[in-house]
């Protein structure tokens, strides 16, 4: 975390621009006054170690330089909500669909639903988000009229910790798009794990004893085979919770991805920061919760 605080520090610094360049040109009087402000008229190493004490000591991300009286904490909590809403739907979504499809198809090795469904998985990894939610939007949006095109349209349904919920209508489009690829590499993933698992020796001990193939699967071999598939889920999990740019922009959605650039165009530096550290956070505390879910899964594994 140390060296992600570091870095992004300074790159943001070397960036050419300034936050305070805009369509109408400052005064120096006020320029300087602006900076002085912001203490960014101070020399770089001194800003640098007050930045580094805030975050550590406080957890203080700094105030945003573009938005007037809004610190970045602000607008994390306001944009934070879609991104995780979207995220979580997605991954849940590509685990249970990616999962049953790479089962299918190791069981039926080598036969027509294996050859669809790699074929559907190599398509999905192909293809990028740009060109899926645009077709999507097409067919089941301005063709079909099924689904609305754009927005995020709340319900009246208000969760404790979540907050209030969107239609569901609203999220179809962008959770599957985020989903198609996710479920393209978690079928994959799944598959080679079980054709590795369904050829180990104590899966033929289990069907020797005259255990039904269902049980054998649900019991034996399911366990086993996601075992890669834990490991991928921790920084997958951490892309998609804090948004997709491509989605958000195109179904104009208020998260996260699509505020990180607008961030880094207008040079808002402590907001592209703290975007910076929240994400390098979430991969670090997620592929800790993928460890510890490895060590539970994988006998052989063993924490001291």
């Amino acid at each position: 975390m140390f060296l992600v605080v570091t870095l992004a520090f300074f790159m943001m610094r070397a960036a050419p621009g300034s936050p305070f360049v805009n369509e109408r040109q400052l005064s120096p009087e006020v320029e300087k006054a602006v900076m002085a402000k912001y203490g960014m008229d101070r020399p770089l190493a001194e800003q640098y170690f007050t930045y580094v004490k805030g975050v550590v000591l406080h957890g203080d991300l700094g105030p945003s330089l573009k938005y007037k009286d809004k610190s970045v904490g602000d607008i994390l909590k306001e944009n934070a909500r879609v991104s995780a809403i979207l995220g979580l739907s997605a991954i849940l979504l590509a685990s249970i669909v990616g999962v049953t499809l790479g089962v299918l198809a190791a069981l039926r090795q080598n036969r027509s639903i294996d050859y669809a469904t790699m074929a559907l998985a190599i398509i999905g990894v192909c293809i990028p988000t740009f060109v899926t939610a645009p077709l999507l939007v097409l067919a089941f949006g301005s063709k079909l009229g099924w689904l609305p095109i754009a927005g995020w349209d709340e319900t009246t349904i208000v969760l404790p910790i979540i907050g209030a919920l969107p239609r569901l209508a609203n999220i179809v489009l962008p959770v599957t798009v985020l989903a198609l690829p996710q479920i393209a590499i978690i079928s994959r993933l799944t598959r080679a794990g079980m054709i590795e698992v369904l050829r180990s020796n104590y899966i033929r001990t289990a069907r020797a004893k005259g255990l039904p193939e269902w049980l054998i699967v649900r019991r034996h071999a399911l366990r086993a085979a996601i075992l890669p598939l834990v490991s991928y889920l921790g920084p997958a999990c951490a892309g998609l919770l804090t948004g997709s740019l491509v989605v958000e922009k195109i179904f104009q959605l208020p998260g996260l991805g699509k505020f990180f650039v607008i961030s880094a165009l207008q040079r808002d530096y402590t907001v592209v920061m703290g975007m910076v550290i929240v994400y390098a956070a979430l991969i670090l505390v997620l592929n800790l919760i993928a460890d510890l879910l490895l060590a539970a899964l994988d006998p052989r594994v063993r924490l001291s």
